[in-house]
């Protein structure tokens, strides 16, 4: 089977640009894909100083759909939003006013790599960002996800002495020419003795296998601006942990959006996507092809559907899932929530893909109540498993429990003071925004209506229109039952 390659080197181009991302692209393109892969065959998918962060996701989310190895290797520049607070990639036309809405969020690049596992998915990272954030990375990780294996670093940008060179990854591509490709971490060590020297001890590196990156606060103090890294314990699988090792915290939230939509059905401002995946001339998702509209309100983005494989994708102001996808890489687990050492999810997927939906649903269930019991219906984990139920019950067709269980989902994190905008969030009012629209039951559709658009009111999300959209269905709906 082959392997799958996303190479993505992004930065502003303006004043703000602290990196030349796009010149490691040509050294890495030189190696073979295989190499680059470490599969026999690999597919090699480039962007190169991208414009739009849809486009970046809508490329991310084919390669993560793929069930081969997927290794993405991204050279770039990390910045906060002003609002949120939250690291991103900037791209091309992202300036510092405009991060939120030019840049890509981290956590849609953690969503849509999180079902995936360790032992097929990789990040290499080249990293360079500003001394606040920088700081960040240095005092929260930067959060990759449970199940993605991460090497690389983030570097402290050069201010006025001009734009860096991703050194890191260049000396990761050479090493790579050499036809020879070693196991990441090997590679990793052997990359960072390369640019260790010129670091002066204000890189922070990102060294681990996955699987084990540890729940804040973290196992090793903060690297401070002010104060030398931290000499950490080194990670698993690492025979030798360089200063300032980064681990990743976990979490589990949605991502807010995707770029999957009808051109015809797109909210006003957002943006519709290109085509044609394989020739980089566009976003084409290929687990995205096809788009009903009657099953949303008028100017609201429609589900995709895989047409191939007759399996439906979750609403585009989401992530790519399917069935499928949740079992990759898991160990099955048959038994009683509180075993130790395994996972649901695998069983899980095997009910839905049989098509037993209420199996699903019952197993899903006893976890969520064991995670209630024990943590608390706002925890993690209880508001992970009460959104597996929400997903199990839209692959079942029943969009009125998928939205119920949306609405609750937001509730409850709004109750327990999440913001208004907090990627959680804005992802489970977007999603139950989505399964309303799919509501075909007018009657069940209108009891629903009045309390999605009392949401809509303190969460409209990321793009205009979508309170309008609401609140124009439910006066048609209401307007049709008189």
């Amino acid at each position: 089977m082959p392997g799958t390659v996303l190479l993505l080197a992004a930065a502003p181009l303006g004043r703000g640009r602290l990196v030349d991302a796009a010149g490691v692209l040509p050294v890495l393109a030189a190696v073979a894909p295989a190499v680059l892969s470490g599969t026999d065959t690999a597919n090699v998918v480039e962007l190169a100083d991208p414009l739009e962060p849809q486009a970046v996701l809508t490329r991310l989310r084919a390669a993560a759909a793929a069930p081969a190895p997927l290794t993405v290797y991204i050279a770039g520049q990390l910045q906060l939003d002003r609002r949120q607070r939250l690291p991103h990639l900037a791209l091309a036309r992202t300036t510092p006013a405009t991060v939120r809405y030019t840049a890509l969020p981290w956590h849609w690049i953690r969503e849509e790599l999180r079902l995936r596992s360790a032992a097929d998915t990789a990040l290499v990272l080249d990293l360079h960002a500003d001394a606040e954030t920088w700081q960040y990375v240095a005092e929260r990780g930067l959060d990759c996800g449970r199940n993605t294996a991460v090497y690389g670093r983030v570097a402290l940008g050069a201010g006025r002495r001009g734009v860096a060179v991703p050194a890191y990854m260049k000396a990761v591509a050479t090493l790579l020419r050499s036809g020879h490709r070693p196991s990441l971490g090997q590679l990793h060590e052997q990359a960072w003795a390369r640019v260790a020297e010129s670091s002066a001890g204000r890189d922070l590196v990102l060294a681990f296998p996955g699987g084990s990156a540890p729940r804040p606060p973290f196992a090793h103090p903060p690297t401070r601006l002010d104060s030398p890294p931290a000499q950490p314990a080194t990670p698993p699988g690492i025979t030798h942990a360089p200063p300032g090792i980064t681990h990743a915290p976990s979490g589990i939230t949605h991502a807010p959006y995707a770029a999957t939509q009808d051109a015809r059905a797109v909210l006003p401002g957002f943006p519709a996507p290109a085509r044609d995946i394989g020739t980089g001339a566009g976003t084409h998702d290929p687990h995205a092809l096809a788009y009903d509209a009657r099953a949303v309100p008028p100017g609201f983005p429609a589900p995709a559907r895989d047409i191939g494989a007759g399996v439906g994708t979750h609403d585009p102001h989401a992530h790519t899932y399917d069935a499928r996808a949740l079992s990759r890489g898991l160990p099955a687990r048959t038994h009683a929530p509180d075993s130790p050492g395994q996972d649901p999810h695998s069983a899980i997927s095997a009910a839905v893909q049989d098509g037993r939906h209420g199996d699903a649903d019952v197993l899903a269930a006893e976890f969520e109540r064991t995670a209630v019991g024990a943590y608390g219906p706002a925890s993690d984990e209880a508001l992970h498993w009460a959104e597996v139920r929400a997903d199990l019950a839209m692959f079942a067709g029943d969009a009125v429990r998928s939205c119920r269980a949306w609405l609750a989902v937001a509730g409850v994190r709004l109750g327990a003071g999440q913001a208004v905008d907090a990627p959680a969030v804005e992802a489970a009012v977007d999603r139950a925004h989505h399964q309303w629209g799919c509501i075909e039951d007018p009657a069940r559709a209108r009891e629903l209506g009045p309390a999605l658009a009392e949401l809509r009111l303190r969460v409209p999300g990321r793009r205009t229109g979508a309170l309008e959209n609401v609140q124009e269905h439910l006066r048609q709906l209401q307007a049709a039952a008189q």
